[in-house]
């Protein structure tokens, strides 16, 4: 089985979501018999490359709240990452344009260490005082993730390599009909969108792994959408 996953690096949804993927995962039978791609798309493809800008001032401007209740957002996504074991800053972070984290991502998958990095990627992003916006953090996760300084270097530069990639894998997003991420594939015949429960991962592959009809997940799992706009508590 083949499960494809279209997420955005900036995506808090999709940081929760590949961990409560990966317990699911973890409960099915067949789970060494499951292929992981992780594919590309991009919340914010016009945001200007090279200009990064903190997460909570973007919060505040974009639902049009004070910085207090962005954070008390910030904490909200936060509690349900804690909850899937995963590390969550609410203070510090910033918040740009992803196309070369999703280039290097394609690197790194032609090079059997996608998830590796992604991994990485994810943990400096939300984790860590570390900003995947610089191109110098960028090359040191691929490096730790076991790509070739020299090469990494080498995509960065080039605004061109693995740029038909990224593109491909979004016009696909589009076919598919995936207006907001998470969003699954299982197969290329069933698609479960959002950071959903994991008992729900279980079952969706067990019942696709059967050649059932997956049932739709219930409604309301956290999803961000394209121009940044994330699932929040209302106030």
């Amino acid at each position: 089985m083949r499960v494809e996953i279209w997420a955005d690096i900036a995506c808090p949804w999709c940081y929760v979501g590949k961990a409560r993927f990966t317990q699911g995962l973890a409960e099915f039978a067949h789970r060494d018999q499951v292929e992981i791609v992780f594919r590309s798309f991009e919340l914010d493809p016009n945001s200007p490359k090279g200009v990064s800008a903190p997460v909570l001032e973007m919060l505040a401007k974009k639902y049009g709240r004070t910085l207090d209740e962005a954070r008390g957002m910030e904490e909200h996504v936060a509690a349900s990452a804690r909850a899937a074991g995963l590390t969550y800053r609410t203070e510090g972070r910033d918040h740009g344009n992803t196309f070369d984290i999703h280039r290097l991502l394609h690197l790194a998958a032609a090079r059997g260490r996608q998830e590796e990095l992604l991994d990485l990627a994810y943990r400096a992003n939300f984790g860590e005082e570390r900003s995947v916006f610089d191109p110098e953090v960028l090359v040191t996760l691929a490096v730790e993730a076991g790509l070739d300084e020299a090469e990494a270097r080498a995509v960065l530069a080039d605004d061109s390599a693995y740029a038909a990639e990224v593109r491909a894998d979004e016009r696909e997003a589009a076919e598919l009909g995936a207006n907001a991420v998470p969003f699954f594939v299982l197969d290329r015949r069933y698609g479960i969108s959002g950071g959903q429960p994991a008992e729900v991962f279980t079952r969706a592959l067990e019942q696709a792994w059967a050649g059932r009809e997956v049932e739709e997940p219930a409604a309301g799992a956290e999803a961000c959408e394209p121009g940044g706009a994330c699932a929040v508590p209302q106030a």
